[in-house]
């Protein structure tokens, strides 16, 4: 198994790390061709509008291919906005690979940024969060279940393979979300040997 971590922008380095400490072959993807080498993509925060513009429209239509047949997939922050189905105030998505609309930077200007612990269905009641400029989810499609919430607003949510969470759990020390997805792959690539 090798994930990918798409980087073009953002807080690449941190998600490496993380799946550097748990084993786990990565590779940093900046072309659309080394898409074919892993089994899964972590989108990272940053600046979504940016992230699209660098890896251009070719990008964009291979990760939708993707998304269709159900490849794993994990945006936080700026990355949940690109994997998002409707976006607040756009009137097209970019990826389109779960059923959820969001609002961008609905928790404030980065001055607004802060760390807290939240619940996170299926992982733990401790979960360290760090919040910088994050969306939130505002419409939660029927397939689509809400895994952890902050003062009301859904900040993590999952569709079958697609993860996607308001907050940068690449920020802390803390692996058990990178571990959770790990899992989501894993029996993705099971179903796929049968």
């Amino acid at each position: 198994m090798k994930i990918g971590v798409l980087g073009l922008q953002g807080a690449v380095r941190e998600h490496v790390r993380s799946l550097s400490r748990l084993g786990v072959d990565t590779l940093i993807v900046k072309r659309v061709e080394q898409l074919d080498e892993v089994s899964a993509l972590i989108l990272p925060g940053g600046e979504s509008t940016a992230i699209s513009l660098i890896g251009g429209e070719t990008f964009l239509k291979r990760l939708r291919e993707l998304a269709k047949g159900g490849f794993p997939f994990f945006g936080t922050c700026a990355g949940m906005i690109l994997l998002a189905s409707e976006i607040e105030g756009r009137a097209e998505p970019y990826v389109g690979a779960i059923d959820i609309t969001v609002a961008r930077n609905a928790s404030g200007r980065q001055v607004h940024s802060f760390e807290t612990t939240l619940k996170v269905e299926g992982v733990g009641d401790d979960v360290p969060a760090v919040f910088i400029r994050a969306p939130y989810i505002t419409r939660l499609g029927d397939g689509v279940d809400a895994l952890a919430e902050y003062q009301g607003h859904v900040v993590m949510a999952r569709e079958r393979n697609v993860l996607v969470s308001s907050f940068h759990p690449e920020l802390t020390d803390d692996l058990r979300i990178h571990e959770y997805f790990l899992n989501i792959v894993e029996k993705r690539n099971q179903e796929d040997l049968k």
